[in-house]
Formats: structure tokens, sequence, C-alpha cells
């Protein structure tokens, strides 16, 4: 039987994501969590909810849209601030929300993670990054996200996802399954760099 703050959560989110295309990282997100831990011990309890919460403070209506303000933004800081508040109010154990905020904090690749649970989540959203997926959710952002404003943008950073990400993946599983998207990654890098020569814009 599902828990009813489980649904309660996804409800939440599927919600507040603004742009729409932002929910399905999550539910992609805690099916790798699943995959990577199928023969490790945690708790899913805190990996479910840093995966559905983590990610709040980039949705539309929660982030500022003043560009410049957007620059500046951490999303991470106000995640922290508000999951507390949003985990009791549906019921989420009381006991396991500091376990959730700590994997929260630690689940970008610059991060140190100090729990299984906070590694199994960075290394998760890793793979997010690399792949069909990473290109996918990398190029839609081009002309709607400050960060990329051509294609060119795009490519620099998809490269650069390429050349730093895999050496950061901590658990064997991740990669595992980190092998095909990185080969993924490189041949449709590869066709770019064959298909526009020095005319990508």
């Amino acid at each position: 039987m599902i828990p009813e703050f489980r649904t309660a959560l996804v409800d939440f989110i599927h919600r507040e994501a603004k742009p729409a295309d932002k929910y399905g990282h999550q539910p992609r997100l805690y099916e790798l969590t699943r995959q990577i831990g199928k023969s490790l011990e945690y708790d899913d309890d805190v990996v479910f909810a840093a995966v559905w919460l983590h990610d709040l403070g980039v949705f539309v209506g929660h982030r500022p849209e003043d560009p410049s303000e957007l620059a500046r933004w951490d999303h991470v800081s106000y995640i922290c601030r508000q999951a507390p508040g949003i985990l009791n109010r549906i019921g989420f154990p009381n006991e396991k929300i500091a376990a959730v905020l700590d994997a929260i904090r630690e689940h970008q690749p610059q991060d140190e993670p100090t729990s299984l649970e906070a590694t199994i989540l960075r290394d998760a959203d890793i793979l997010e990054q690399l792949g069909a997926i990473g290109i996918l959710r990398t190029v839609s952002k081009v002309g709607r996200d400050t960060r990329f404003q051509t294609f060119t943008h795009a490519i620099k950073t998809l490269q650069k996802h390429l050349d730093t990400l895999p050496a950061k993946i901590r658990l064997q599983s991740t990669k595992d399954l980190a092998l095909p998207r990185i080969s993924e990654l490189r041949s449709f890098l590869e066709a770019v760099r064959s298909e526009a020569g020095e005319n990508l814009f």
C-alpha cells in the first residue's frame, strides 16, 4: 500500500511544476534511484521525498523572474527552507525530514554526499544530464533560459557534461547505467560537429 504522503507529494509537484515539462524529471529520477539502489539498503522514503522536492525552487512561481536575480538564485537553499513545512503538512515522518534536507543539499555534481541516500540521488541526477534525456532537457531550454541563448551554448554545456560528469559518479550500479548514456551523448555531439561544422549558432 502506497503511503498517503507519497501520493500527496506527487500531486503537489504535479500542480507546481511550471513549465509543464519540468514535471517529467521527478518520476524519471525516482525510477533511476530504484535501479541504482536495487541491491543496496537505504531509506527509500528519504530518497522519494528528496527526489520529488529537490527542484521546487526552479519552477516558475517559486524562482525569481528578474534575470539578474535569477542568475544569483540558490534554489537548493529555497527548497531546504520550504521542505519541512511541506513535508509536515502531508504527514511525512518527522524523524526523516533532516535526512531529506541533507540529501537535497548534497544532490548536485559538485557536492560531496555524506549518506547513501544523498549519493543515490546525486548519481541519479547525474544520469539525467547524460544521454538522450540530458540532450532533451538541455536543448529544450534554448531561447527560454538565460543560460542558453543559442544552440552553441547548449552544445558547450552538453560537452562539459560529457567531459566532467561520468567521473563524478560514485556507485558501480550507476556507472553501469551510465555507459549507454555516455555513448549516446558522445555520438550526438560528434554528429552536431559533423553536420554543422563552424556554422552552428
